[in-house]
């Protein structure tokens, strides 16, 4: 158990778990991309533990970029995203593999495919570590999905509960 602000969470995925899921989808973007340069684009805050690892993982070259947007107000969603931070390369043609930490309503993916469209991509793939599908709002497809967790709050590996918990090596779960 941890303790954070006035929170508590219990422990849910170890570190090994996560290593062996971030290796296994380094993998199996490392397979269907051999012959691409893709651009990975973190959606930070996040992402950024998740994509560092899915990059030493990557057995070709890529390009790495990121954008900040934002959703989640303490541990709910709002619903709403706002761009905070975009992007400043040119993407026409290029294979586009947006990185997320964890998709819940998939309201912000939704945003990013809007926003990516007018990119001109050749591809554009999505990778998430975690995936709530008990509170996946849309159809939009998610092609490399690590962990299917229950609808419920977490926090480790790049997940915050209100700025704390990012620098946590495994994952949490609020308690009820």
């Amino acid at each position: 158990m941890i303790q954070l602000h006035n929170k508590t969470f219990e422990h849910f995925i170890s570190k090994e778990e996560l290593e062996f899921t971030v290796a296994n989808l380094a993998q199996i973007i490392s397979e269907d991309f051999y012959d691409d340069i893709p651009v990975f684009i973190g959606v930070l805050n996040g992402s950024f533990r998740f994509l560092s690892d899915l990059s030493k993982n990557y057995k070709f070259q890529c390009e790495i970029n990121f954008i900040k947007v934002a959703s989640y107000q303490g541990t709910e969603s709002t619903n709403e995203v706002k761009e905070i931070i975009g992007l400043n390369q040119d993407l026409s043609g290029r294979t586009v593999i947006i990185v997320e930490d964890i998709v819940d309503t998939g309201n912000t993916i939704a945003e990013l495919k809007k926003m990516f469209k007018s990119h001109n991509v050749k591809h554009l793939k999505i990778a998430t570590l975690f995936f709530k599908p008990d509170a996946y709002k849309h159809n939009i497809k998610l092609d490399y999905v690590g962990i299917r967790i229950p609808n419920k709050f977490i926090v480790g590996y790049g997940l915050d509960y209100d700025g704390l918990g990012r620098n946590l090596n495994e994952v949490y779960q609020l308690t009820e």
